[in-house]
This record gives C-alpha cells, sequence and structure tokens, in this order.
C-alpha cells in the first residue's frame, strides 16, 4: 500500500484495525490547529481583492482555510459522538511517525525551503512506509518535488516558500 493510502486508511481507521479512538482524536486536533494557523495567515497577510476591484491572492487560501476548519470541526464532533473501545493497535506507531514528519517537514520548509524539504520529507516517509523499494522511493523523492517546482515556480510564476537558509540548487 502506498504512503497516501496507507496515511488514509491510519486516519479514517479502516481496513479491520482502527487505531485508537484518541489518536484519532490527538491527530484531529493537530490537523485542526494547522489549518487554524493557516487560515490566520490567509485572513491576516493576503489581501482579499486588489485595488480595482478583482479578486487577490488571499481569496483562494481563505477557501481552504475555511474549508479545512469546517471539515475538521465536522470530523472531529462525528469522532467525539462515536463511542469505540481504545485499545492498542500496531497502527498507533504509523500515526505518531505521521505527524512526527508532518512537523519535522514543517521546520524544514521554513529552514531550508519547499524544494529541499519536500525532497528530505518524502524520502524518510517513503523510506518508513514503503521499504525495501530504495530506487522507486528515491525517484519519486526526487520528480515529485520537482515537477511541483517546475509546475508553480516555472508555469504558473508563483513562488515557493522561501528559506531561511539558502541552498546552493
Amino acid at each position: 500500500m502506498n504512503l497516501a493510502g496507507r496515511a488514509a486508511c491510519i486516519a479514517a481507521g479502516v481496513g479491520g484495525n482502527r487505531t485508537p479512538r484518541t489518536m484519532r482524536i490527538a491527530f484531529l486536533f493537530v490537523i485542526l490547529a494547522g489549518a487554524l494557523f493557516y487560515g490566520y495567515v490567509a485572513f491576516v497577510d493576503l489581501p482579499f481583492m486588489t485595488r480595482t476591484g478583482r479578486l487577490a491572492a488571499g481569496f483562494f487560501p481563505r477557501v481552504i482555510a475555511v474549508s479545512a476548519v469546517v471539515i475538521t470541526l465536522w470530523t472531529l464532533i462525528e469522532e467525539l459522538r462515536n463511542s469505540h473501545d481504545d485499545e492498542h493497535h500496531p497502527q498507533t506507531r504509523d500515526v505518531v511517525v505521521l505527524i512526527v514528519l508532518a512537523l519535522g517537514y514543517g521546520v524544514l520548509m521554513r529552514l531550508f525551503g519547499g524544494f529541499p524539504a519536500t525532497v528530505i520529507f518524502l524520502g524518510i516517509a517513503l523510506s518508513y512506509f514503503d521499504r525495501g523499494r530504495y530506487v522507486r522511493n528515491a525517484v519519486t523523492a526526487v520528480l515529485v518535488p520537482t515537477c511541483v517546482y517546475l509546475l508553480f515556480d516555472k508555469l504558473l510564476n508563483a513562488s515557493m516558500p522561501p528559506a531561511l537558509f539558502e541552498l546552493p540548487i
């Protein structure tokens, strides 16, 4: 199973082995905190309209932020309403690893910028979740950020996240 499929199964608790209820709730609170922070940045730092009355750079991030908060709150409320027995399951470790990797990705993004951070994050995540496929993991870890960089930075002329330490790339 690939990384995205495994993460979706872990978060949704499907596949026969469910993660403990408390881990899903904690995971949803982390996602909610991230969505709220993203919303704060979208509403405070990005302009909604240009001087000519057109939609500016803050429109789409606001839609995404409000959607993320609403969907996460809805899922969190549903999870709190459901009563499941809390047991120890092997997927608990995967959830914790995924949360730690996501937090580390945020730190790497700020330190080294979008491209190197994504290469490092994907390399570590794929080596953990998709063991034994070293060539495919390395190719994926390099090609996905490269395609994203070419799409956003070159084709769409949207800047990638800046870095505190510029790498000679």
